[in-house]
């Protein structure tokens, strides 16, 4: 059993990682649990306590889907991205009521992004009651109520 890091180790690592960050080093956001542990040869709790203080103090954020980023960088997940980017069509009327989305192969190739984050932008355009399914037909702008 490895040995415990000495008290208040985690603080020396955010302290590190915010230096790091200041001097734009996470610019694709913060590396894997793993890897800052094996960088600063620490546990997987140390290196959870050094991010928490991080995120607490507003250095970083946690973006479900994307991981950890950088505070105030571009922090929208892809399928918010790719939902946003629709809904903005349907607003304009680019994409009008009753006209059908592209398939999600086009969506995948016009966004560069996996087929899950297209089905879960799609999905969360449905919920919203922007986008109605045909089961065997498509995907459809609803029309405004």
């Amino acid at each position: 059993m490895p040995s415990p890091s000495p008290r208040g180790t985690y603080q020396v690592i955010s302290q590190a990682m915010r230096e790091r960050i200041a001097a734009g080093a996470y610019v694709d956001g913060l590396p894997s649990e793993a890897e800052i542990g094996r960088e600063f040869g620490v546990g997987r709790t140390t290196v959870r306590r050094a991010l928490r203080a991080l995120e607490e103090s507003g250095d970083i954020k946690t973006v479900v889907g994307v991981g950890r980023k950088v505070a105030g960088g571009a922090s929208t997940a892809p399928y918010e991205r790719v939902m946003a980017d629709l809904l903005e069509q349907i607003r304009k009327g680019e994409l009008s009521a009753g006209s059908r989305l592209p398939s999600e192969a086009a969506l995948v190739e016009a966004y560069g992004v996996s087929r899950g984050t297209v089905r879960r932008a799609v999905r969360e355009l449905e919920t919203a009651g922007h986008v109605e399914a045909r089961h065997g037909v498509g995907r459809f702008v609803s029309s405004p109520s």
